[in-house]
Protein backbone atom coordinates (compact mmCIF):
# COMPACT_ATOMS: atom_id res chain seq x y z
CA UNK A 1 0.00 0.00 0.00
CA UNK A 2 2.72 2.44 0.91
CA UNK A 3 4.26 2.12 -2.74
CA UNK A 4 0.92 2.87 -3.92
CA UNK A 5 0.64 5.70 -1.57
CA UNK A 6 4.13 7.20 -3.59
CA UNK A 7 3.41 6.35 -7.04
CA UNK A 8 0.16 8.55 -7.12
CA UNK A 9 2.22 11.10 -4.62
CA UNK A 10 4.85 11.14 -6.98
CA UNK A 11 2.90 10.66 -10.58
CA UNK A 12 0.91 13.61 -9.55
CA UNK A 13 3.61 15.98 -8.65
CA UNK A 14 5.37 14.29 -12.39
CA UNK A 15 2.33 15.48 -13.83
CA UNK A 16 1.53 19.40 -12.42
CA UNK A 17 4.96 19.99 -13.74
CA UNK A 18 4.25 18.68 -17.58
CA UNK A 19 0.75 20.66 -17.11
CA UNK A 20 2.53 24.01 -16.80
CA UNK A 21 5.71 23.89 -17.66
CA UNK A 22 5.73 21.73 -20.95
CA UNK A 23 8.45 19.73 -19.49
CA UNK A 24 10.51 19.36 -16.06
CA UNK A 25 8.36 16.80 -14.50
CA UNK A 26 9.90 13.97 -16.45
CA UNK A 27 13.38 14.75 -15.02
CA UNK A 28 11.80 13.97 -11.57
CA UNK A 29 10.11 10.03 -12.27
CA UNK A 30 13.22 8.63 -12.61
CA UNK A 31 14.68 9.43 -9.43
CA UNK A 32 10.83 8.77 -8.03
CA UNK A 33 11.23 5.49 -9.88
CA UNK A 34 14.55 4.82 -8.32
CA UNK A 35 14.77 6.14 -5.02
CA UNK A 36 11.16 5.91 -3.84
CA UNK A 37 9.70 3.20 -5.69
CA UNK A 38 12.92 0.42 -5.98
CA UNK A 39 13.37 0.49 -9.70
CA UNK A 40 16.70 -0.40 -11.10
CA UNK A 41 17.58 2.59 -13.40
CA UNK A 42 16.90 0.94 -16.71
CA UNK A 43 13.46 -0.59 -15.60
CA UNK A 44 13.10 3.42 -14.66
CA UNK A 45 14.03 5.09 -17.76
CA UNK A 46 11.58 2.74 -19.53
CA UNK A 47 8.87 3.05 -16.99
CA UNK A 48 9.35 7.04 -17.23
CA UNK A 49 9.10 7.10 -20.61
CA UNK A 50 5.46 4.90 -20.23
CA UNK A 51 3.93 7.88 -18.13
CA UNK A 52 5.91 10.57 -20.41
CA UNK A 53 4.64 9.66 -23.09
CA UNK A 54 1.20 8.76 -22.41
CA UNK A 55 0.94 12.09 -19.56
CA UNK A 56 2.32 14.22 -22.30
CA UNK A 57 0.01 13.58 -24.96
CA UNK A 58 -3.02 14.36 -22.62
CA UNK A 59 -1.92 17.22 -21.56
CA UNK A 60 -0.97 18.09 -25.06
CA UNK A 61 -4.25 17.54 -26.82
CA UNK A 62 -5.83 20.03 -23.70
CA UNK A 63 -2.89 22.86 -25.12
CA UNK A 64 -4.06 22.00 -28.69
CA UNK A 65 -7.52 22.54 -28.18
CA UNK A 66 -6.80 26.31 -27.04
CA UNK A 67 -4.47 26.53 -29.68
CA UNK A 68 -1.52 27.03 -28.05
CA UNK A 69 0.15 23.34 -30.20
CA UNK A 70 2.50 25.08 -33.31
CA UNK A 71 2.02 21.77 -35.17
CA UNK A 72 4.51 22.47 -37.95
CA UNK A 73 7.17 23.30 -35.24
CA UNK A 74 7.04 20.78 -33.26
CA UNK A 75 6.59 17.70 -36.22
CA UNK A 76 10.23 19.44 -37.66
CA UNK A 77 11.76 18.93 -33.95
CA UNK A 78 10.28 15.24 -33.45
CA UNK A 79 10.87 13.92 -36.69
CA UNK A 80 14.74 15.22 -36.54
CA UNK A 81 14.68 13.84 -32.83
CA UNK A 82 13.19 10.07 -34.03
CA UNK A 83 15.85 8.79 -35.44
CA UNK A 84 18.40 9.65 -32.32
CA UNK A 85 15.69 8.77 -30.00
CA UNK A 86 15.81 5.07 -31.17
CA UNK A 87 19.42 5.04 -31.33
CA UNK A 88 19.59 5.97 -27.61
CA UNK A 89 17.29 3.35 -26.65
CA UNK A 90 19.10 1.06 -27.52
CA UNK A 91 22.08 2.23 -26.11
CA UNK A 92 20.68 2.28 -23.11
CA UNK A 93 20.16 -1.03 -22.20
CA UNK A 94 23.79 -1.68 -22.61
CA UNK A 95 25.31 0.62 -20.10
CA UNK A 96 25.55 0.16 -16.31
CA UNK A 97 23.28 2.26 -14.15
CA UNK A 98 25.92 3.95 -12.49
CA UNK A 99 26.60 5.49 -16.07
CA UNK A 100 22.47 6.44 -16.48
CA UNK A 101 22.37 7.38 -13.09
CA UNK A 102 25.63 10.11 -13.61
CA UNK A 103 24.24 11.27 -16.36
CA UNK A 104 20.76 11.44 -15.79
CA UNK A 105 22.34 13.80 -13.11
CA UNK A 106 24.17 16.13 -15.42
CA UNK A 107 21.20 16.58 -17.47
CA UNK A 108 19.20 17.84 -14.48
CA UNK A 109 21.75 20.14 -13.67
CA UNK A 110 22.25 21.69 -16.52
CA UNK A 111 18.08 21.60 -17.35
CA UNK A 112 17.72 23.20 -13.96
CA UNK A 113 20.14 25.80 -14.57
CA UNK A 114 18.51 26.73 -17.80
CA UNK A 115 15.25 27.14 -15.85
CA UNK A 116 17.15 29.67 -13.67
CA UNK A 117 18.15 32.17 -16.35
CA UNK A 118 16.00 34.55 -17.95
CA UNK A 119 14.60 33.66 -21.51
CA UNK A 120 14.59 35.78 -24.25
CA UNK A 121 11.64 37.54 -25.15
CA UNK A 122 9.42 36.20 -27.82
CA UNK A 123 6.93 38.21 -30.42
CA UNK A 124 4.95 34.96 -31.07
CA UNK A 125 6.19 34.84 -35.14
CA UNK A 126 7.67 31.12 -35.96
CA UNK A 127 10.80 31.85 -37.49
CA UNK A 128 11.86 28.48 -38.15
CA UNK A 129 15.63 28.15 -39.06
CA UNK A 130 15.29 24.32 -40.36
CA UNK A 131 18.83 23.74 -39.69
CA UNK A 132 18.87 24.76 -36.24
CA UNK A 133 15.72 23.04 -35.42
CA UNK A 134 16.68 19.43 -36.97
CA UNK A 135 19.79 19.48 -34.92
CA UNK A 136 17.82 20.62 -31.10
CA UNK A 137 15.16 18.16 -32.09
CA UNK A 138 18.30 15.51 -33.06
CA UNK A 139 19.65 16.44 -29.46
CA UNK A 140 16.44 16.06 -27.55
CA UNK A 141 15.61 12.70 -29.54
CA UNK A 142 19.06 11.09 -27.96
CA UNK A 143 18.43 12.54 -24.69
CA UNK A 144 14.81 10.89 -24.32
CA UNK A 145 16.20 7.94 -25.47
CA UNK A 146 19.15 7.16 -23.71
CA UNK A 147 17.76 8.81 -20.17
CA UNK A 148 14.14 8.38 -20.48
CA UNK A 149 13.22 11.51 -20.25
CA UNK A 150 11.09 13.98 -23.04
CA UNK A 151 13.63 16.67 -23.25
CA UNK A 152 10.23 19.48 -22.39
CA UNK A 153 13.10 21.16 -20.33
CA UNK A 154 15.65 21.55 -23.09
CA UNK A 155 12.67 21.88 -25.70
CA UNK A 156 11.12 24.81 -24.25
CA UNK A 157 13.69 27.31 -24.42
CA UNK A 158 14.82 26.17 -27.74
CA UNK A 159 11.01 26.67 -28.94
CA UNK A 160 11.27 30.45 -27.05
CA UNK A 161 14.98 31.63 -28.54
CA UNK A 162 15.48 29.57 -31.42
CA UNK A 163 11.86 29.95 -33.74
CA UNK A 164 10.56 32.62 -31.17
CA UNK A 165 7.12 31.65 -30.13
CA UNK A 166 5.58 32.70 -26.90
CA UNK A 167 5.98 31.05 -23.80
CA UNK A 168 2.55 29.37 -23.73
CA UNK A 169 3.13 28.39 -26.88
CA UNK A 170 6.47 26.91 -26.57
CA UNK A 171 4.71 25.02 -23.63
CA UNK A 172 2.31 23.67 -25.83
CA UNK A 173 4.09 22.52 -28.43
CA UNK A 174 7.21 20.92 -26.44
CA UNK A 175 4.47 18.15 -25.17
CA UNK A 176 3.80 17.34 -28.34
CA UNK A 177 7.41 16.70 -29.18
CA UNK A 178 8.28 14.73 -26.10
CA UNK A 179 5.47 12.63 -27.12
CA UNK A 180 6.30 11.62 -30.40
CA UNK A 181 9.90 11.19 -28.41
CA UNK A 182 9.50 8.96 -26.18
CA UNK A 183 7.29 6.46 -28.22
CA UNK A 184 10.29 6.59 -30.43
CA UNK A 185 12.67 5.40 -27.49
CA UNK A 186 10.13 3.07 -26.37
CA UNK A 187 9.68 1.10 -29.48
CA UNK A 188 13.37 0.40 -29.08
CA UNK A 189 12.95 -0.91 -25.30
CA UNK A 190 9.81 -3.18 -26.05
CA UNK A 191 11.70 -6.15 -24.28
CA UNK A 192 12.51 -4.13 -21.03
CA UNK A 193 8.69 -3.28 -20.51
CA UNK A 194 8.14 -7.14 -19.92
CA UNK A 195 9.41 -7.21 -16.33
CA UNK A 196 8.02 -3.75 -15.06
CA UNK A 197 6.03 -3.38 -11.91
CA UNK A 198 2.45 -2.79 -13.36
CA UNK A 199 1.20 -2.23 -10.14
CA UNK A 200 3.14 0.54 -9.77
CA UNK A 201 3.28 2.16 -13.07
CA UNK A 202 -0.43 2.25 -13.73
CA UNK A 203 -1.49 4.31 -11.06
CA UNK A 204 1.77 6.12 -11.41
CA UNK A 205 0.58 6.86 -14.69
CA UNK A 206 -2.45 7.49 -13.77
CA UNK A 207 -2.10 10.22 -11.05
CA UNK A 208 0.58 11.86 -13.60
CA UNK A 209 -2.49 12.23 -16.03
CA UNK A 210 -5.16 13.78 -12.96
CA UNK A 211 -1.75 16.21 -12.19
CA UNK A 212 -1.37 17.32 -16.08
CA UNK A 213 -4.88 18.50 -16.08
CA UNK A 214 -4.05 20.71 -12.91
CA UNK A 215 -1.16 21.98 -14.23
CA UNK A 216 -2.71 23.72 -17.65
CA UNK A 217 -4.97 25.41 -14.93
CA UNK A 218 -2.16 26.45 -12.63
CA UNK A 219 -0.15 28.09 -15.54
CA UNK A 220 -2.66 29.71 -16.48
CA UNK A 221 -3.06 31.49 -12.55
CA UNK A 222 0.39 31.51 -11.46
CA UNK A 223 3.47 32.95 -13.35
CA UNK A 224 5.46 30.74 -15.52
CA UNK A 225 9.02 32.24 -14.30
CA UNK A 226 7.45 31.67 -10.64
CA UNK A 227 6.89 28.12 -11.02
CA UNK A 228 10.02 27.45 -13.40
CA UNK A 229 12.41 28.65 -10.39
CA UNK A 230 10.30 26.71 -7.40
CA UNK A 231 10.75 23.79 -9.21
CA UNK A 232 15.01 24.42 -10.66
CA UNK A 233 16.01 24.29 -7.19
CA UNK A 234 13.93 21.33 -6.02
CA UNK A 235 15.68 20.02 -9.37
CA UNK A 236 19.19 20.91 -8.37
CA UNK A 237 18.65 19.01 -5.39
CA UNK A 238 17.63 15.94 -6.91
CA UNK A 239 20.56 16.09 -9.61
CA UNK A 240 23.07 16.55 -6.45
CA UNK A 241 21.75 13.63 -4.13
CA UNK A 242 21.79 11.63 -7.64
CA UNK A 243 25.19 12.45 -8.68
CA UNK A 244 26.71 11.66 -5.33
CA UNK A 245 25.01 8.23 -4.90
CA UNK A 246 26.70 7.70 -8.70
CA UNK A 247 30.20 8.34 -7.82
CA UNK A 248 30.30 7.08 -4.17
Amino acid sequence: MSALLLALAAGAVIGLALGALGGGGSVLAVPALIYLLGFTPVAATTASLIVVSVTSATAQSAHARDGHVRWRTGLLFAAAGIGPAVLGGALAARLPGAALTAGFAAVAAVAAIRMLRPRPAADGAERVRPGRAAAAGAGLGAVTGVLGVGGGFLAVPALVSVVGLRMRDAVGTSLLVITVNSLAALAMRAGTADGLDWAVVAPFAGAAILGAWDGRRLASKVSGSALQRVFAVVLLAVAAFMLIDAVV
